[in-house]
């Protein structure tokens, strides 16, 4: 398959996915954007991207309506680094360990009444 890339060259990085889009204008404003981001109609990196905010960085490949983009950086901007996804917070996070300790007690909200009974107006909250 002979994977032809339009190449987009960035000024500055990070730079959201939603706001690429406009500055490309391959959408018609940030709602529409954002509207395909959640559809999974956007691919980053050869896959399927929902995340609106996405951070992307030169190096990175986008793929919008069949056609692929590849993220460089201008001669003239100074590169910034790339967050490290550290291993052991991500295992932590995605397999939680069981805990002998029981549950805390969730707070109870009570109910206010919707309507005040001598007014039949209802109240204002100011904090």
């Amino acid at each position: 398959m002979n994977e032809e890339y339009i190449e987009i060259e960035l000024e500055e990085e990070p730079i959201e996915l939603c706001k690429l889009l406009k500055v490309l204008d391959l959408v018609e404003g940030g709602g529409q954007a954002k509207n395909l981001i959640s559809g999974g109609y956007v691919g980053v990196n050869h896959e399927i991207c929902t995340i609106k905010r996405k951070k992307l960085y030169s190096g990175d490949v986008l793929t919008f309506d069949g056609e692929l983009f590849q993220l460089t950086l201008s001669e003239d901007a100074t590169p910034a680094e790339r967050p490290v996804l550290d291993e052991t917070v991500t295992a932590e996070k995605a397999a939680p360990v069981a805990t002998t300790e029981p549950a805390k007690n969730k707070r109870k909200r009570t109910k206010k009444p919707k309507v005040d009974e001598k007014t039949g107006r209802r109240p204002i909250s100011f904090g």
